[in-house]
């Protein structure tokens, strides 16, 4: 298998890479256009803009696969060397298939929206994301549990039902639609809202809100500026999301030479993650604020240059690959597919024909598809479509509706418990919510080459061990103050698995007891938990006297 390595003429060809994008760039007008007027584009220079769209947002999440997660608040340093060579794509399709979550997800859309037409229903939508084969994780494979277990969105994706409605999995799944949606960033919005809602509300909703305006609005500007702007005004105001976007727009005026002035104020302000029970209190955050900011913050930064751009937003850590994918996507769509750098396209390209896992979509297929749609939204829109190109009218951002997660829920406490639940369990809290972090996992001994090839599949993190095909389903009875609450089923298959076994938001705040009766026990399983979050209506105060 290749090795990544990087070497002086790699590094070489980076700078130059950067040079000749700005150098051949052919981006729109920097010019603010106007509502109710249109914005005419050739066939060729619409599907350009498509496929480099799509290119961009692959690059990305090559370029960013080495490190993501791996800085966790903290900045990777230009010291450490982010590796691009030729053959690279290739190297990481062979090994990890799992790194392209970010592409093969957004095709489920795509091919979902070609079966089903432009105007398919969330309930189609969710049935068919239901029932795809690949792994997910986070707020996508909660809302798959939850169609599953016969909820509808966008209760799938309700905080309430969905701890991780505040993670960035929409965002790093809603490129497709502003491709779809060429500078009617309002009609982007409404597919964002058939689409978003199955998976997440509130936060993380607003990430694929301003992911799909970034890329409708790169259509019609080649001013960074005026598209991260306008992209946040699709957010409305008063909201956490909207907060945080305008607070990079400001620090980027504040320091406009200095990345790292606004990423640190970014992190004195907004680096806490309150929902994810993998974040909560830990350094590890996957909240679409943060990353959406990341996101911004190579784009500002960047200024339009390809390369500066997806590598500021990489820098920035935490969901690297996915936050240099939708900047890299987002320039691709400005300047076209042909305008990138051959020393970024040509790996590129050696995978362009070929299928991801578990799907029959190929970037190839993504390119012709986009278009297609494109051209039929275009058409809805009261734009025109004719042998000579298209006339696309140019809609001016309306806020879309206001929602806020985990109000009056505030963490408070993070609990180490490390035990497996073989029959029952109990604790007491006080406060208003809970949720145990861990999982259902099999005792028996596991077949090292199993072991590999799910970490092959899945990359380092394997969830539990969790079985393709273990049909073997966990009834656990949740009683709180001693009133049966509900009944939680626990797969031990992969692809229907439960994320965190018992939650509970918004109850009185006060002293309550938790018991978990395990109905069904088998000597080959158990319940694996590994911390208690416990939240409050009141956040938590500091003890410490103040300085």
């Amino acid at each position: 298998m290749l090795k990544p390595k990087i070497t002086k003429l790699a590094l070489l060809s980076i700078v130059a890479a950067s040079a000749c994008l700005l150098s051949s760039c052919s981006a729109p007008e920097t010019s603010a256009p106007v509502a109710g007027t249109s914005i005419a584009m050739t066939h060729e220079q619409l599907k350009d803009k498509i496929m480099g769209g799509w290119a961009g947002q692959t690059i990305g999440v090559v370029y960013g696969a080495p490190v993501e997660f791996k800085y966790q608040g903290s900045i990777i340093d230009e010291y450490q060397i982010i590796p691009w060579h030729e053959n690279y794509v290739k190297y990481w399709w062979d090994k990890k298939p799992g790194l392209f979550d970010d592409i093969y997800t957004d095709l489920n859309f795509v091919n979902v929206f070609e079966k089903y037409g432009l105007d398919v229903s969330t309930d189609t939508i969710a049935s068919y994301w239901a029932n795809t084969a690949y792994h997910l994780a986070h707020a996508n494979q909660a809302s798959r549990y939850n169609i599953l277990r016969g909820l509808k969105p966008p209760h799938t994706g309700h905080w309430l039902n969905n701890p991780h409605a505040d993670d960035l999995d929409f965002q790093i799944e809603s490129d497709f639609i502003g491709l779809m949606a060429p500078a009617m960033v309002n009609h982007a919005t409404e597919i964002a809202d058939r689409v978003g809602h199955i998976m997440n509300s509130g936060d993380g909703w607003y990430g694929g809100v301003f992911v799909s305006s970034l890329y409708s609005l790169a259509f019609a500007s080649g001013d960074v500026n005026f598209i991260v702007e306008k992209a946040a005004q699709t957010i409305p105001e008063g909201t956490s999301f909207r907060e945080c976007i305008a607070d990079v727009i400001a620090w980027h005026k504040q320091y406009p030479d200095d990345w790292k002035a606004t990423w640190f104020e970014l992190q004195k302000k907004w680096n806490r993650d309150v929902g994810c029970p993998k974040g909560v209190y830990l350094s590890f955050n996957i909240d679409a604020k943060i990353n959406s900011a990341y996101v911004a913050i190579g784009l500002l930064y960047g200024q339009g240059d390809f390369t500066r751009s997806v590598d500021i937003a990489t820098r920035c850590g935490q969901d690297a690959d996915c936050n240099a994918a939708t900047a890299g996507g987002v320039l691709g769509v400005m300047h076209g597919y042909k305008a990138i750098p051959e020393f970024w396209l040509k790996p590129l390209q050696e995978i362009e024909p070929l299928n991801f896992e578990s799907t029959e979509m190929s970037l190839a297929r993504a390119y012709e598809l986009s278009y297609k749609h494109a051209l039929g939204m275009i058409e809805r829109a009261g734009g025109s479509v004719d042998e000579n190109g298209v006339s696309v009218p140019y809609e001016d951002p309306r806020p879309v509706a206001y929602e806020q997660n985990f109000v009056n829920t505030h963490p408070i406490a993070r609990e180490k418990i490390d035990r497996s639940i073989t029959d029952s369990f109990g604790f007491s809290f006080t406060g208003n919510g809970y949720i145990l972090y861990g999982n259902m996992v099999k005792r028996s001994k596991v077949d090292p080459d199993y072991i590999d090839r799910i970490a092959k599949r899945l990359g380092s993190e394997v969830f539990g061990l969790a079985e393709l095909d273990d049909n073997y389903v966990a009834e656990v009875e949740v009683y709180i103050d001693g009133s049966l609450d509900e009944t939680v089923y626990l797969p031990m298959k992969n692809t229907s698995r439960r994320l965190e076994p018992a939650w509970k938001y918004q109850l009185s705040e006060g002293h309550h007891d938790v018991r978990l009766k395990w109905n069904n026990p088998h000597p080959d399983y158990e319940i694996r938990i590994n911390d208690l979050i416990v939240y409050s209506e009141n956040p938590p105060v500091n003890p410490l006297p103040a300085l």
